[in-house]
């Protein structure tokens, strides 16, 4: 072996020990916990949590602000609150996988709505064992004959509902020249009345930029 070559390799084995002991020779990977004050972190790739605490709040503000007036005056039956609600669960339709923020999503869609006090969503469980027993999918309950079905199954569960949600999210992508990006997040929920088929629909929507480093360095703009 070439001597220069081996005394060179020594060389670099000396200078990394000596790195490891101060650095660490591997990537170190560390957390904290955010408090109530502190913003949430903005996502690099995909949307975050920096969208979603947006969207939910928003869509179901609209959505519920409207019908409060309605839900005061017109009842299926005799007046009766709160309100029932089948929410039968949160459909995809961005570029995007939700990873663990698709359950996110429904609870806290749901629990938006239950803190309301005017409505209350019906157990997701139940709701899960009625669409299995019906042999239906949630998009088959905008179909009458389907969702007398459903709806006597679940009566008969003991969990009777006035109203249908649907939850979809989508997105849009606009790209420049420079291979940075913008993508336009739409969350939509659609109440539907069980009784008149009469449908109420609200939506949310966040734009959010995602931009390319240059030379290790991230561009800055504005």
């Amino acid at each position: 072996m070439d001597r220069r070559r081996f005394l060179s390799g020594m060389g670099h084995l000396v200078v990394c020990g000596a790195v490891a002991q101060v650095t660490g020779c591997r990537n170190k990977q560390t957390a904290h916990v955010l408090n109530e004050t502190d913003r949430d972190m903005v996502g690099s790739h995909t949307a975050g949590a920096e969208t979603w605490e947006r969207l939910v709040p928003e869509s179901v503000g609209k959505l519920l602000g409207r019908q409060l007036t309605d839900v005061k005056t017109v009842s299926h039956g005799g007046s009766h609150f709160p309100k029932q609600v089948c929410f039968v669960g949160v459909e995809n339709k961005s570029i995007e996988e939700l990873g663990d923020f698709g359950e996110q999503i429904y609870e806290k869609i749901d629990t938006a709505i239950t803190e309301s006090e005017m409505f209350r969503v019906i157990n997701r469980r139940a709701v899960e064992a009625g669409l299995r027993q019906s042999h239906l999918r949630p998009e088959d309950l905008l179909v009458p004959s389907s969702l007398r079905s459903f709806t006597a199954v679940m009566e008969q569960a003991k969990q009777p509902f006035d109203y249908l949600l649907f939850a979809k999210i989508t997105s849009g992508t606009t790209r420049s020249n420079n291979k940075d990006y913008q993508r336009d997040y739409l969350l939509t929920l659609e109440l539907v009345d069980v009784v008149s088929l009469t449908t109420d629909k609200e939506s949310a929507e966040l734009r959010k930029g995602y931009h390319k480093s240059v030379l290790g360095k991230l561009k800055h703009y504005g």
